[in-house]
C-alpha cells in the first residue's frame, strides 16, 4: 500500500496489460518496428500511450495473473495489435516489388544494400523507394493516424472481446493482394519503357548477331531507367500517397468493419 491508501499493483497490472496491444502494433508497424528504433524507445512509447488509453477508457484486465483466461486475453491482445501493425506493412511492401520489376529490367538486381526496417539486404533501388514511402507516411501523419487508431480500437474491440473473427482475418489475406497490385501499378511507367527497350534490343541482336549485347544493352537499359525514374517520380509519388492512404483506410477498417 502507498500512503494515500491506494494499490499501485493493480494499476500497475492494467498498464501492462493495455501495453500489450499497443506495443504488438509498434512491433509489426512501419517505421515504429524499424530495427534502428531501440526497444526502450518502443516500451516507452507503449507506455504513454498506454496512460492516453486508460485515461479514455475503462480497462479492467483479468483478476488473476496466471490463468487461462488471463493467458487468452493476452493473446487477443497481443493478436490486435499485430494485426493494426501487419496491414501498415503489408502497403509498405509495395516498394519491394516494384523495385524487383524495374532493378530486374534495368540491370541493378546484383546491387543490395540493407534495409533499415528490417536489418536485412533488399534491392538498393527497394530501399530509394521505402524511404520515399517512409517520408510520405510520416509527412501525412500517418504515425499519428495509427495511434490515434490504436486509442480507439478499445471502442470496437474492448478487453475481454478482441478477438479477431474470420471476417477480419479474411480482410488481412485479401489487402496481402494489394501489395502486387500496388508494386505493379508503381513500377508500370518505367516498367513498360525498360520492357520495349528491352524488345528493340532484342530485335537488334537477332538482327546483327555480331553484336555485344551486354555492351550495348546493360549501359542503355541503366541510362533509360535513371532518366524514366527522374520523369516519371512526381506521378510515382503521387501513387506511394494512394497507397499510404489506402493502408491506412484498410487498418481503420480491420479496426471498425
Amino acid at each position: 500500500m502507498l500512503g494515500f491508501g491506494l494499490s499501485i499493483e493493480p494499476q500497475l497490472w492494467a498498464l501492462i496489460f493495455v501495453m500489450i496491444r499497443v506495443g504488438a502494433a509498434f512491433a509489426a508497424a512501419p517505421v515504429f518496428g524499424a530495427v534502428g528504433v531501440p526497444v526502450t524507445v518502443r516500451v516507452t512509447l507503449a507506455g504513454a500511450i498506454g496512460f492516453l488509453v486508460l485515461a479514455a477508457h475503462p480497462v479492467t484486465p483479468p483478476a488473476q495473473i496466471f490463468s487461462t483466461v488471463t493467458m487468452l486475453a493476452v493473446a487477443a491482445e497481443a493478436l490486435v495489435g499485430a494485426a493494426l501493425g501487419f496491414v501498415l506493412q503489408i502497403g509498405f511492401a509495395a516498394p519491394m516489388v516494384a523495385a524487383e520489376i524495374i532493378g530486374g529490367s534495368m540491370g541493378l538486381g546484383f546491387a543490395s544494400a540493407i534495409d533499415p526496417q528490417n536489418g536485412k539486404s533488399s534491392p538498393a533501388l527497394g530501399q530509394f523507394f521505402s524511404v520515399m514511402l517512409t517520408l510520405l507516411f510520416l509527412s501525412v501523419d500517418g504515425h499519428l493516424m495509427l495511434v490515434d487508431m490504436i486509442v480507439r480500437s478499445y471502442d470496437a474491440m474492448p478487453v475481454g472481446d478482441a478477438w479477431m473473427g474470420a471476417d477480419r482475418l479474411r480482410a488481412i489475406a485479401y489487402f496481402g493482394g494489394y501489395t502486387f497490385l500496388a508494386g505493379l501499378l508503381l513500377a508500370l511507367p518505367v516498367g513498360f519503357l525498360l520492357l520495349s527497350l528491352n524488345i528493340v534490343v532484342g530485335m537488334i541482336s537477332r538482327a546483327a548477331p555480331a553484336l555485344n549485347l551486354f555492351a550495348i544493352g546493360l549501359p542503355a537499359s541503366l541510362a533509360v531507367g535513371v532518366l524514366a525514374i527522374a520523369i516519371a517520380f512526381p506521378a510515382m509519388g503521387d501513387y506511394m500517397l494512394v497507397i499510404v492512404r489506402e493502408s491506412l483506410a484498410a487498418t481503420e477498417r480491420l479496426v471498425f468493419g
